[in-house]
């Protein structure tokens, strides 16, 4: 009994080092139902996943096409180390390739869309060796005018979209002018008092006297000519004043 089960221990585990019991598949996710204006560009999105690392040589996109009213399924784009587009039938020249392989994304655009595309999309995603797996399945709906659901959303959107940003300036300039009124505020504080002082008063060391002489010009009468200039002194004036009257008294005496 042992004996059997490390045998069979023995093969499975030979199994899984060939690769035969190695479990691969690929993972696809879509957006599920669409629903375009007609006349309009809509984006059929497309992501999947991989146990293997993405090789962008090997991995291989396809999308197909089958309508509502009985008809036969066609072909709408394939990439295989580059897009290539439809060259013929419906959907010739209405494809853009808007996948990122290494992004793991497979999406396309359709452009224009018409009422003739109503039906459903299948993107299918081959990483070798992850080629089994789920497809994604996409169900495109034509109508004349955006419902009233998607308008309400879009509106929705763009409303919220500009009250977050007014919320956001609000709150920036509400920031700013707190942080400047904590300045000030912090500023105020910190600055010490000087004291005034009057720019006209100076110390009297540093005082400065001026003195204005006097010149007097001397005109001789007899001829006509001008005399030395003599220059007195204000101050020397003032003490020499009473000396003068004291020699005058003594003369008169």
């Amino acid at each position: 009994m042992c004996v059997k089960g490390l045998c069979f221990f023995t093969v499975l585990t030979g199994l899984a080092a060939s690769g035969v019991l190695q479990v691969s598949g690929m993972r696809i996710y879509t957006s599920g139902d669409v629903e375009a204006v007609n006349g309009t560009d809509v984006r059929l999105r497309c992501t999947f996943e991989s146990s293997a690392p993405i090789n962008t040589d090997a991995v291989i996109v396809s999308w197909s096409f089958r309508p509502l009213k009985p008809g036969r399924e066609e072909s709408v784009f394939h990439f295989q180390q580059k897009p290539y587009l439809p060259i013929e039938g419906t959907f010739r020249k209405r494809i853009i390739w808007a996948g990122d392989i290494m992004g793991r994304d497979a999406s396309i655009i359709i452009r224009e869309v018409k009422f003739t595309y109503n039906g459903t999309y299948v993107c299918q995603v081959k990483n070798p060796p992850d080629v089994h797996g789920a497809v994604g399945v996409i169900r495109l709906r034509v109508v004349t005018t955006a419902s009233f659901s998607e308008l309400l959303l879009l509106v929705l959107a763009i409303g919220g979209g500009i009250a977050a940003v007014v919320i956001l300036l609000v709150i920036i300039v509400s920031c700013r002018r707190c942080k400047r009124r904590r300045q000030r505020h912090e500023g105020n504080e910190e600055a010490p008092r000087k004291e005034r002082k009057d720019p006209t008063a100076c110390h009297p060391s540093r005082a400065v006297h001026l003195y204005l002489s006097e010149t007097s010009i001397e005109i001789d009468s007899s001829d006509g000519m001008i005399s030395e200039a003599s220059t007195k002194d204000p101050s020397s004036s003032e003490e020499e004043g009473p000396s003068s009257d004291e020699d005058d008294g003594d003369d008169s005496d």
